[in-house]
């Protein structure tokens, strides 16, 4: 067995740990080898998971569609317990010290760590990831950016976060780039990064789950990050934007960990959520305003409730070895046109909308700023999420916009004055501007 001296071996051991270690020499190897693995076994599993990781690679980097298939790389006859031996090529700057890294078992219970945003849409996926997994009987830990006093943390999913800890979560404010000093010390089998949106931004959270022995890392990433296409909707493996932060997260999350999971969601509804997007449509139905929708209307896009992209994530927990170096378009599974959202609002809201179609570029315009959605198809598929773990959506449109409308009708808001300046200019243009506005 020459030329092992460039390894690392790593194998369970009886506390279900891995336990790495890298040897000098055949007969060192041979002679400090638990007796639970054949001597082929570390040569078959090093080929074969070179083989799948060179494949992984290059359909990574190409952007090809690929399957969302487990490898079995990671099983063999010569292996019985349950995860085995992993063979890894050791950097020439790896340390020569032993690492634990926490082993990762379907079924068992698990400590996990949730990086939280402390602003933006994606806030309210790490509360409903931790309420999830509490319901799991999992420990969580939720680090949110900032600080504990801060006015941020005055409106919700923050200061619903005694939901969290009446359930048994801990929830400590800090900085990503010191986490270890933010957690305490404390170990984690889990950590998810619901905060970064690049490299700068999530290396160190990455780089210190590695050195402290973390099983697995998951990280929440964007649809956005897809190039247009002519066949929507968007699936795991279609091209993305180089350029995109995210994506420069997931290539560098994939060459550090061996258990890892990216996921990608679109637009997000639920209680907790402070972002606007269906209070955007709730604003003009209850006041009795036209709706001004770019484009046809019939631009197709994905709206989910945070609760699904929690049941996803916690899947992707409890079964890590399916879940592992895969990709999930974390949203519901179907797609809805802007014209039928504005619909179903105005029904939550026990009415009917008034829908006015205009083209931006000839109201004068930027549909960016006068729209909450985007003016084009943007419509992802949770395909891998269905076929690796089995994940079901519960996302129901109509029913969970009642929910939001409840919620907007008893924050009083819909009785607060507000100006719609942009709406007023469109609806000029188009000749359907509110006789209070028209010239």
């Amino acid at each position: 067995m020459r030329g092992l001296s460039q390894y690392l071996v790593c194998v369970y051991d009886d506390a279900c740990c891995i336990r790495i270690s890298h040897y000098r020499s055949s007969h060192a190897y041979q002679s400090s080898l638990p007796p639970l693995i054949s001597s082929q076994a570390p040569t078959m599993a090093m080929a074969a998971t070179a083989t799948a990781a060179a494949g992984a690679v290059a359909a990574f980097t190409s952007g090809r569609r690929i399957s969302t298939s487990h490898p079995s790389s990671l099983s063999s006859p010569f292996l019985p317990r349950a995860a085995g031996a992993i063979v890894a090529r050791r950097r020439a700057t790896a340390p020569t010290a032993a690492v634990l890294v926490r082993a990762q078992a379907a079924g068992a219970k698990k400590s996990v760590l949730i990086v939280n945003t402390n602003s933006g849409g994606h806030a309210v996926i790490g509360f409903y990831f931790a309420k999830a997994l509490l319901a799991a009987g999992h420990s969580v830990t939720v680090l949110t950016v900032g600080e504990e006093g801060s006015d941020k943390m005055k409106k919700p999913p923050f200061s619903r976060f005694s939901e969290l800890t009446s359930a048994g979560a801990s929830t400590v404010w800090g900085d990503p780039a010191d986490v270890g000093a933010a957690v305490g010390g404390a170990s984690f089998d889990v950590v998810l990064d619901n905060n970064g949106k690049d490299l700068d931004a999530v290396k160190p959270v990455a780089d210190w789950a590695k050195s402290a022995g973390v099983g697995q890392f998951l990280f929440i990433s964007s649809a956005g990050i897809y190039t247009l296409t002519d066949q929507p909707p968007h699936v795991e493996g279609d091209a993305v934007k180089e350029s995109a932060g995210h994506v420069g997260v997931e290539k560098y999350i994939a060459a550090e960990f061996g258990s890892w999971a990216s996921f990608r969601p679109q637009y997000m509804i639920g209680s907790g959520n402070n972002k606007d997007c269906e209070e955007w449509f709730f604003d003009r139905i209850v006041r009795k305003r036209p709706v001004p929708i770019p484009g046809s209307g019939m631009q197709l896009t994905n709206i989910s409730h945070a609760r699904d992209l929690g049941s996803m994530l916690t899947l992707a927990v409890e079964n890590p070895d399916a879940a592992a170096g895969k990709i999930f378009n974390c949203v519901s599974d179907r797609a809805v046109t802007l014209d039928g959202l504005a619909k179903m609002c105005a029904a939550a809201a026990g009415t009917t909308a008034e829908i006015v179609h205009y083209d931006p570029a000839a109201a004068g315009v930027d549909a960016k700023k006068a729209f909450p959605f985007r003016n084009m198809h943007f419509y992802a598929e949770p395909r891998a999420a269905k076929e690796v773990l089995g994940w079901t959506s519960s996302t129901n449109l109509p029913e969970d916009l009642k929910e939001r409308f409840a919620e907007y009708a008893s924050s009083g808001r819909g009785e607060k004055a507000m100006t719609f300046d942009l709406d007023d200019k469109i609806l000029s243009a188009v000749g359907a501007a509110p006789v209070s506005v028209a010239a």
